[in-house]
């Protein structure tokens, strides 16, 4: 018997709860807004980290950003997640990047065989086009240019072009990200097909309530229950400055001399709830702003780079994505 095994046999013997369902991503896509809604359901119990990352070995950050809630890095830390929940209740949780993760799958499958799992998939010119977004916004990525990134990925395959101060550079292979059927497959040989639900994006965006509706069923919690619809809403301000965020953020923990001193003459004069309100509300007018409109010949490209992908993901998913999205006006 493998080590692997022994830890489960070992988790299910004793009174430590597992989680009965995944949300596996895709980040912007409305997962959150899905968590959202789901831990507000009274048989349902997600844990308050939203985004354990457990299973997602191969997605390590390299260091820890001072503004990063810490996840769990022992089994027993992240069992710990769901120790609230009730034995009438499901218990889940949703990290938004173990589908794209290569080793996500294989981790769940031997300690939750019987998990329920929900991905949600986005058309992929404009989902690549709000994950760099996000990547600028969490210092992530450095290249404010979406189509000069793209084209640093053969660098940064070979461990070249890192930006200084990523802790997650896994996250720049963009075209990874966007690689549906494979990363469907690799759950498809490990869970049976009805244990596993796909979602669209557009799906989610047209009818909220409905969506919900449909991820009620594929957990078995029949019945109406008032929650809350949440808009999934992808949009993510542009970055504006990364080097004043990085300042705001250091005046924020307390990092460094010069931001300590000024960290403790603002807390001897301000309230802490207003310290808070006046640091995001500076980040908020001075850090963001709208996002510059869509480079609509690179859109373009990108759905002529990812038009296979799309006509495979149709096939596989037996629904035509390719009109959804667009993807029959290339011809």
């Amino acid at each position: 018997m493998s080590a692997s095994t022994d830890t489960r046999g070992a988790i299910r013997g004793s009174r430590e709860r597992l989680p009965d369902f995944f949300i596996l991503g895709h980040p912007k896509c409305g997962t959150t807004a899905l968590y959202e809604m789901l831990r507000q359901h009274p048989r349902i119990y997600m844990p308050e980290l939203k985004e354990p990352w457990f299973f997602a070995s191969d997605l390590r950050p390299r260091f820890q950003p001072a503004r990063a809630g810490a996840t769990p890095g022992t089994l027993s830390d992240y069992l710990s997640l769901f120790a609230g929940a009730r034995p009438e209740q499901r218990a889940g949780e949703a990290s938004s990047f173990y589908l794209s993760s290569q080793t996500a799958a294989e981790g769940i499958a031997r300690m939750c065989p019987d998990a329920r799992l929900i991905a949600i998939l986005r058309e992929p010119a404009s989902f690549l086009r709000s994950l760099h977004l996000q990547l600028l916004r969490d210092h992530i990525e450095s290249e404010r240019d979406l189509g000069r990134a793209l084209a640093l990925e053969p660098a940064r395959t070979g461990g070249r072009e890192i930006p200084r101060r990523s802790h997650l550079p896994q996250l720049l292979l963009y075209s990874r990200h966007v690689r549906y059927v494979e990363q469907l497959r690799r759950y498809g040989e490990l869970f049976a097909r009805e244990r596993l639900l796909v979602l669209i994006y557009d799906d989610f965006l047209d009818d909220n309530e409905g969506t919900l509706g449909a991820v009620l069923r594929f957990l078995e919690l029949e019945g109406h229950v008032a929650v809350r619809p949440t808009t999934a809403n992808a949009t993510v301000r542009r970055m504006r400055s990364q080097r004043l965020d990085e300042l705001l953020g250091a005046v924020s923990v307390g990092r460094g001399p010069i931001s300590l001193t000024a960290k403790r003459a603002i807390k001897t004069l301000t309230p802490a709830a207003a310290r808070s309100a006046a640091l995001k509300g500076t980040r908020r007018h001075l850090v963001y702003g709208r996002p510059d409109p869509p480079d609509e010949r690179l859109m373009l490209e990108l759905r002529g780079r990812f038009r296979d992908e799309v006509v495979a993901l149709s096939e596989y998913l037996e629904r035509d994505l390719v009109a959804l999205w667009g993807y029959d006006s290339l011809d």
